[in-house]
């Protein structure tokens, strides 16, 4: 199984960027590279789930309305991209009701899947599984099950879609997958890999995975963004590598395999069978 997700946020929607988040200096790319990414999956009957910031719901609710109008699964990613573990339990369940709020007055149904900033629950933050519940999310895309920049929740060790079990109830949870490289987990499907991995790798890893998570950003494929000149070394390499192109490796995937958003794929597991993660 194969989902297709993005992360709806705008070339400077990152702490590592602006920590600030006084965004409105910013010029403002989102409406032309989310409509990219829209006319390629309509042209293809391809849907998708679309993690959106509600900062962008509130600023450019017109992106909102787009992603929605062609079909897709909205879901929240935040109000702006603040990480979930800086957040008390109280904030982050203002921050997350908040997003959701935008979101839903936008469109005018619910949002009920979740992706927090940078896969930032980790072992410290697991109350947020059950704020999402309390909230009325039957659905979360944040666990990655390896360490990470961010933390990382490694001690779950599943990369399959399974249940996430709290005095609330349950949680269905769609982490990402890792592929393991030189004894370090990576992720392929998304991101920096995505962009710096040549495509017949990413193929093969592809084809070697039973489930598959990926998550693109509309500045994944926008080579004209500005440049932070100001970034480290690192985090600028992971930021612009391999732009050039990627739209077009991103379509070559499109074409040789079928894809589908989380509400579709829960239709088809079996989640009596699927592990069980009790918090």
């Amino acid at each position: 199984m194969k989902l297709l997700t993005f992360d709806i946020e705008d070339w400077y929607n990152c702490d590592f960027i602006d920590n600030d988040f006084n965004w409105d200096r910013h010029e403002v790319r989102i409406y032309e590279s989310v409509q990219r990414i829209l006319d390629e999956l309509h042209e293809r009957k391809i849907k998708g789930t679309f993690f959106c910031l509600g900062w962008l719901a509130e600023k450019h609710p017109d992106v909102i309305k787009s992603i929605d109008k062609y079909g897709h699964h909205i879901g929240c990613h935040s109000y702006q991209h603040e990480l979930s573990f800086r957040f008390s339990p109280k904030e982050f369940k203002e921050d997350t009701y908040k997003a959701t709020k935008l979101l839903e007055d936008i469109i005018g149904k619910e949002v009920n899947a979740f992706r927090a900033p940078g896969f930032s629950i980790t072992s410290k933050n697991l109350h947020c599984f059950e704020i999402l519940l309390e909230l009325g999310f039957k659905y979360d895309a944040s666990v990655f099950p390896a360490a990470h920049d961010y933390g990382g929740l490694p001690e779950f060790g599943v990369s399959d879609p399974f249940i996430i079990q709290t005095k609330s109830g349950i949680l269905k949870e769609f982490p990402m997958n890792v592929h393991k490289i030189l004894n370090k987990n990576i992720v392929f499907s998304g991101g920096g890999f995505f962009r710096l991995l040549p495509y017949p790798v990413i193929k093969k890893f592809t084809n070697e995975t039973d489930y598959l998570m990926t998550y693109f950003h509309p500045r994944d494929f926008d080579e004209a963004q500005p440049v932070i000149k100001s970034l480290p070394a690192m985090r600028k390499f992971k930021s612009y590598v391999g732009i050039k192109g990627a739209f077009k490796k991103f379509n070559k995937y499109l074409s040789d395999y079928h894809f589908f958003d989380i509400e579709e794929a829960d239709k088809h597991i079996d989640w009596n069978n699927s592990k069980i993660v009790k918090l």
